[in-house]
């Protein structure tokens, strides 16, 4: 994974984290001309897919509910972070994408605290989940396949109609 700095999300994302895997995912068989038409027009228009810049978050960057364990004192704990910035819609497509115990409350508690911080989600961040989950469902793709290609494209898609 690499996290080298650039001007924007959007660039960060099609460069990084989108067009690599679809190299990979492509040479491995999994993508065809057609699909990979769908993840370049998907880089193409992502400063259009997502409203307005924003700072560089900083992510967990492997944020499921594998990585997020929950104290007998209350207490929530995150490990094995892949942290970097980059859009803070990210994290919380990743939790929505694999699930995690109490999903409701912690999707709520961040809207609540960035809205206490001035900064509250940007309307429509909901309908934007399959843009922010395309890294981590291309990852899959390389590694084990098949069945996640199918998804990474569905979502590709999905974010195109967006």
């Amino acid at each position: 994974m690499t996290n080298r700095a650039h001007d924007d999300w959007p660039t960060f994302y099609a460069g990084l984290r989108i067009e690599p895997y679809v190299r990979v995912a492509a040479d491995q068989g999994l993508f065809d001309s057609e699909d990979i038409a769908v993840f370049d027009a998907v880089c193409a228009r992502l400063p259009d897919l997502q409203p307005g810049p924003e700072p560089p978050a900083r992510l967990h960057g492997d944020l499921w509910s594998g990585n997020v364990y929950w104290g007998s004192d209350g207490r929530v704990w995150l490990i094995d972070p892949a942290a970097h910035g980059g859009h803070r819609e990210t994290d919380l497509a990743m939790l929505r994408l694999f699930g995690a115990p109490q999903l409701d409350r912690i999707l709520a508690a961040y809207a609540e605290a960035a809205a206490d911080a001035g900064a509250p989600l940007a309307d429509g961040h909901e309908a934007r989940t399959p843009l922010h989950q395309l890294y981590p469902l291309l990852v899959h793709t390389v590694l084990f396949g098949g069945g996640y290609a199918g998804q990474a494209l569905a979502a590709a898609r999905t974010a195109l109609r967006s």
